[in-house]
């Protein structure tokens, strides 16, 4: 049969798969569950179909929630996607088409779940004949594979290949392209083929195969996530169902009983308890993003707002929260065995603020040391806010003759506008973001020229975290454009590149 022609079936394959998925779509959504709840829809690779059977009957015994699922190709699936705008999770054979799928926006959160690396599947009686590329290329040996237009490991051996060099030999050794993995592992059971390229964890249902696995495709890894689709119409049952799939103690056993290679991940809990300590700074930056987040995710976050001193101090006296999100880089370091990989998000600059209009004309660090004067700063110990300042003080060579000025000292950024605002205080130290939301009453002066008076924002996630997954996609709702835009309003500047974002 000739490539044209193979090329024209398959294509027909596809489409007959593409109505038969939208129709499956559309009849779900006419139908519900026993409890009267919608069933969650979910797109689902078919090399994932085995393992996701699995998953379905254990949490529908454990949760009364029925889940339909509709099996095929990658890229067929995401067509469905795209043209329908209709159910709740998209799981294909690789991530590649989650990112796709996103950049169009027809994906929110993605949950991580596991990586199948592409092999050669012979019968187990061939395995000795066929050990190298060069042996897929004998006129004796009948090569079929997945359609790379298709089906993400297709896509993923053609990509791998064309890297080497070594695409056109294997394709035009190629007797056939099928629309899925699994077909290709069927042909070779029954003898319509001798091998084939699979997944490594497709094979756990097929016994008389076996996986060669061979040098050239060593880079060929398919990494398995599920990501909830933006049109879904009930996102927190389909991020329940998403987080048991994904969590070590639920789906990813029955990922590592079928092969698959799984790694880290979260323990399952119906309702996860997350808890985040974070500088009281940042609160108006990141209060709305968190309790959004909980809403959809249908978890709870625990937070902690305080000065970074003391939050250290509790990390240190044996609380381990989940995440911390500090007000300054130094507050991070000093708690660097729990939190190991931060990352820098935002910046925020310190300031002089005064009462509207600076009625005692205040213009620099060094007019804080005028006789008379009650100046306000953080506490050196209690925040970062505090160290800072005195770094700063230091600095400006200022310190000396600014302290004996100093009336009040506190935790937070916010008891000093307080003392502002009633008259108790003629000026204080913090930062621009304290000044948020009080335009009408403070007038804040800049600090030049002292490098050290800007504070970095880090967050890390606990390397010991019993919920990593989803601190990380809570980090992503804080990074996303509306809390950039927050951030913003309230005097941070943003640091963070779109790459580092996890």
């Amino acid at each position: 049969m000739n490539r044209p022609l193979l090329w024209m079936l398959g294509s027909i394959v596809v489409l007959g798969l593409l109505i038969t998925t939208m129709a499956g779509v559309n009849f779900s959504s006419q139908t519900t569950s026993a409890d009267g709840q919608p069933p969650i829809v979910l797109y689902c690779a078919a090399s994932n179909r085995a393992v996701m059977e699995a998953i379905r009957e254990r949490y529908q015994d454990e949760y009364n929630r029925e889940i339909q699922i509709q099996y095929g190709p990658s890229q067929t699936l995401l067509s469905s996607v795209d043209v329908s705008g209709a159910g709740d999770l998209f799981l294909p054979a690789d991530d590649s088409y989650l990112k796709l799928a996103k950049q169009k926006g027809l994906i929110r959160e993605i949950l991580p779940i596991a990586d199948m690396q592409v092999v050669v599947a012979v019968r187990r009686q061939d395995a000795d004949n066929i050990q190298s590329l060069d042996d897929l290329l004998s006129d004796s040996v009948k090569l079929v594979q997945a359609s790379p237009e298709t089906a993400a490991v297709g896509k993923l051996v053609q990509q791998t290949l064309q890297q080497s060099g070594q695409w056109d030999d294997v394709s035009g050794a190629t007797v056939a392209y099928r629309a899925t993995v699994t077909e290709v592992a069927s042909d070779i059971v029954v003898g319509a083929a001798d091998a084939g390229f699979v997944y490594d964890a497709v094979l756990h249902t097929y016994p008389d195969l076996v996986a060669v696995e061979l040098p050239e495709l060593k880079p060929a890894v398919s990494r398995v996530a599920v990501g909830v689709i933006d049109q879904s119409k009930q996102p927190t049952a389909a991020l329940h169902f998403a987080r048991y799939v994904s969590a070590k103690d639920r789906g990813l056993i029955q990922y590592d009983q079928q092969g698959f290679r799984t790694a880290g991940h979260d323990v399952w809990a119906d309702v996860p308890e997350l808890s985040v300590f974070a500088g009281s700074m940042l609160r108006p930056a990141i209060e709305d993003t968190i309790a959004a987040f909980e809403s959809r995710e249908g978890v709870t976050v625990n937070r902690v707002y305080n000065g970074c001193g003391i939050l250290v101090a509790q990390m240190q006296a044996g609380q381990h929260p989940d995440a911390y999100f500090a007000c300054d880089q130094e507050f991070m370091n000093q708690v660097h065995d729990l939190f190991p990989q931060p990352v820098q998000v935002s910046q925020n600059e310190l300031v002089i603020l005064v009462q509207k209009g600076n009625p005692h004309n205040i213009g620099s660090l060094k007019d804080l040391a005028r006789e008379g004067l009650r100046v306000g700063i953080g506490h050196e110990k209690q925040c970062a806010m505090g160290w800072i300042t005195q770094n700063t003080f230091r600095e400006g060579g200022v310190q000396e003759e600014i302290m004996p000025n100093v009336t009040v000292q506190t935790p937070t950024g916010d008891m000093l506008v307080n003392q502002l605002q009633t008259g108790s205080l003629d000026a204080a130290v913090a930062y621009l973001s304290n000044a948020a939301g009080a335009g009408e009453f403070l007038d804040a002066v800049q600090i030049t020229g002292i490098e050290c008076s800007t504070a970095v924002q880090p967050w890390a996630v606990n390397k010991e975290s019993s919920h990593p997954e989803t601190a990380s996609r809570l980090f992503q709702k804080i990074c996303s454009a509306e809390s950039q835009e927050i951030f913003a309003a309230e005097g941070f500047r943003w640091r963070l590149e779109s790459d580092e974002i996890r």
